[in-house]
């Protein structure tokens, strides 16, 4: 592929993310600028809370990660739809985290361990998607990814399965210290 061909669809792949995680991004701020203008309209929680700020800097990774790959990938339909999968996976996450209502809720901690599931389904689906990726791209899967996956799909488990604040809360704290360490 000439290298000018290459530009131009690294660009158009890396517009549709940028525009994916713009949305989730924002999603994130509103519902920050939401308990910043109504603080005593919903309970905030320090389990949410949590949640919201490891999504956030998910996502600041994700897009920091997709800056390198104007190197590293040969862009096929397939490492594409892989990078929309997980961009999108992420979008449900903060979704879920930020819903458009929860008035049948006592709160957003309340939503969120009735909904608790669907989110670490969805967190356990981006890092099968990036295993998956490493695999069609090659079958080149680092010992540290596999760490890292084995790490958050156990707590995924744990954390569909438990739905104790305090457990919840010491599960968020791995994945955030586990998300700081990939930097």
């Amino acid at each position: 592929m000439e290298a000018t061909q290459f530009i131009e669809i690294f660009t158009h792949v890396r517009i549709l993310i940028a525009m994916i995680i713009s949305l989730s991004i924002a999603r994130i701020l509103s519902g920050v600028a939401r308990f910043l203008q109504h603080p005593k309209r919903n309970r905030i929680s320090a389990l949410h809370l949590l949640w919201v700020f490891s999504m956030l800097l998910e996502l600041i990774l994700f897009w920091w990660w997709g800056v390198r790959l104007s190197k590293d990938v040969e862009w096929t339909f397939v490492a594409f739809a892989f990078q929309i999968g997980y961009a999108i996976t992420l979008f449900l996450m903060t979704a879920l985290l930020f819903p458009d209502d929860i008035a049948e809720y006592k709160g957003y901690q309340d939503f969120f361990i009735q909904r608790r599931y669907w989110f670490f389904t969805l967190l356990a689906l981006t890092w099968i998607i990036d295993i998956s990726k490493a695999i069609v791209a090659g079958g080149n899967i680092s010992s540290t990814l596999l760490l890292h996956a084995s790490v958050t799909l156990s707590l995924c488990a744990l954390a569909a399965f438990f739905k104790h604040p305090k457990i919840q809360i010491a599960i968020v704290l791995i994945y955030i210290s586990r998300q700081l360490l990939s930097i």
